[in-house]
């Protein structure tokens, strides 16, 4: 049997599974508690306020984070409200879909942002697509990237397809979509790209955090793009950022 907690989740029976999926929970509890806490940090929100909002308790709400969990459907309907969010994907049923999938919101503005404003939104490193040619053709190539004193840099083969950017004028794009809230911003960065090759600054992008490549492999060459143009626009619905607000949420 399995024993309900006063917080509307099931704790784990002795030498029962804890991962074995019911009808309200993901098909692995770990992916489950990895995009609530990331959506809850995403949000700014601390997990006692998360706890307190959604009816559970704090060592709950730490337990599903961190381990497999089996939370009730109550309790998962009440994280997604309080994370602005959908049950759909916080259990990963929309893991496998484009971003982009919800609809679009009432009454958007589309905001133009200032060049600081979407090197901020950059930030330190994340995922986005640089345009090459290969053979004569446009490509688009999604590559993760750090970013440092207005300079794009990803890592990639030597003498890979990438490489053929380098001594070209480039285009870089990274985004990010809240469908919660039909929200978004895009940045596009342009410049001559070049491949690093003085050692010193090959070894200070090494050095960089979450600079290893997602797709693996041996890629020890570094391109950079530095940003001499850069624009920005973000999507924003009157309302969708204050008026959504949980109970008990600043708006």
């Amino acid at each position: 049997m399995t024993e309900q907690t006063p917080s509307g989740g099931q704790a784990p029976r002795a030498g029962a599974h804890a991962g074995a999926p019911d009808e309200a929970s993901a098909p692995s509890r770990s992916d489950l508690g990895r995009r609530v806490r990331a959506r809850r940090e995403a949000l700014g929100l601390s997990r006692e306020a998360v706890a307190e909002r959604a009816g559970s308790a704090p060592g709950y709400l730490q337990y599903l984070e961190d381990h497999s969990a089996r939370p009730s459907s109550g309790l998962l309907l009440r994280l997604a409200h309080v994370l602005r969010t959908s049950v759909a994907e916080l259990v990963g049923g929309t893991a496998e879909l484009p971003a982009g999938i919800g609809r679009a919101g009432h009454h958007p503005e589309l905001l133009v942002l200032s060049a600081a404003e979407s090197l901020s939104l950059l930030g330190g490193h994340g995922v986005g697509r640089i345009a090459v040619t290969r053979q004569g053709a446009p490509a688009i190539a999604v590559v993760n990237y750090t970013v440092r004193d207005r300079t794009v840099a990803f890592r990639t083969e030597r003498g890979g397809p990438l490489t053929a950017v380098a001594g070209q004028e480039a285009a870089f794009e990274a985004d990010h979509l809240d469908e919660a809230r039909s929200e978004g911003w895009s940045v596009l960065v342009t410049g001559t790209a070049h491949e690093v090759t003085e050692e010193a600054e090959v070894r200070a992008w090494d050095a960089a955090e979450f600079s290893a490549p997602w797709a693996g492999g041996d890629r020890p060459q570094w391109i950079a793009l530095p940003a001499e143009r850069v624009t920005g626009r973000r999507i924003r619905v009157p309302g969708a950022s204050g008026g959504g607000a949980a109970p008990g949420e600043p708006g």
